[in-house]
């Protein structure tokens, strides 16, 4: 009696051993030791500028009572009704003393350590325009001193950082050793906070991303209810961040090599992984089929 087999069919690979492919895989990562040196550099480099525009109290006094006169002028609100709101309650105050103080550069740091792991061309990116915002700002607190509103007189403001706490700043701008105080302009808490907000929302395809912006907006409160900045320091800060952005542009295709990148990686992962469960059903239907039968048995 001759017979023939039918070879048994190849078992579908299970969907476990699909490996999920890496949407940033392709995107070339800076080395590790070179940013952190640069980032670092820079942050010493701001911090030494900040010191050497120190000692110029006449001249910071004398632009804080034109920039008070140029806002009258402009017809802005009163930073006092900020601060109004705040003072309202202790609590309040102090968690803005708090947000000043602990949130700034841990959040841009946070930020730039998210972008160099997850988006490495968005990060090259942010990192150039944060230095560019940076550089043009120590540029105006050279040439630019100027008190803040809680020490100019004329604004009639708590330094709620003296009164409620915490603060960062010493109580008297002519010792204080640990940073310039009259170094209002632009607004570094500012232009950073919009740039961490702008970054992300050009970095994610969430439809939540936009609420990153509120990050900026507290901010904006926040210095200027604790009457460490004016209304026009967060204006210039935000021209210069403005003109950065114009001059050093997102690489093209960015968005669509590692925003999309996740997107495009989770619906492969999840046709292939259909894929797999459709041939294993289709062999659980016709167990017996894969089992080699005889056909064409003849005497």
């Amino acid at each position: 009696m001759e017979s023939r087999t039918e070879p048994a069919e190849a078992e579908p690979e299970p969907a476990a051993a699909i490996r999920r492919p890496s949407p940033h895989s392709t995107a070339a990562r800076p080395p590790l030791v070179r940013e952190l040196l640069l980032v670092v550099g820079l942050f010493v480099v701001y911090k030494v500028g900040r010191q050497v525009a120190d000692g110029h109290t006449a001249e910071a006094f004398r632009n804080a009572n034109r920039v008070w006169d140029w806002e009258r002028t402009l017809h802005l609100p009163g930073e006092g009704s900020v601060q109004g709101a705040l003072l309202h309650s202790d609590t309040l105050v102090h968690l803005a003393n708090t947000y000043y103080a602990t949130v700034h550069f841990p959040a841009t740091v946070a930020f730039l350590v998210w972008m160099y792991l997850r988006r490495p061309v968005h990060y090259v990116w942010a990192r150039r325009v944060l230095a560019a915002v940076t550089a043009a700002a120590l540029a105006l607190h050279l040439t630019f001193p100027l008190a803040p509103p809680r020490l100019l007189a004329a604004a009639g403001l708590v330094d709620t950082g003296q009164v409620y706490g915490p603060t960062v700043y010493g109580a008297h701008p002519a010792t204080d050793e640990m940073a310039n105080q009259f170094a209002a302009m632009p607004s570094l808490h500012f232009g950073w906070a919009l740039m961490v907000a702008i970054g992300l929302i050009a970095a994610t395809r969430s439809r939540l991303r936009w609420l990153w912006l509120l990050h900026p907006l507290l901010t904006l409160l926040v210095i200027v209810g604790t009457a460490n900045h004016y209304w026009l320091d967060a204006i210039v800060a935000t021209a210069l961040l403005g003109v950065a952005l114009a001059v050093i542009r997102l690489p093209r295709g960015a968005g669509a090599t590692e925003a999309h990148g996740l997107v495009a990686a989770d619906e492969a992962y999840d046709e292939a992984d259909g894929d797999a469960g459709n041939s294993g059903g289709a062999g659980g239907a016709g167990e017996k089929e894969s089992v080699p039968q005889l056909v064409g048995a003849r005497r």
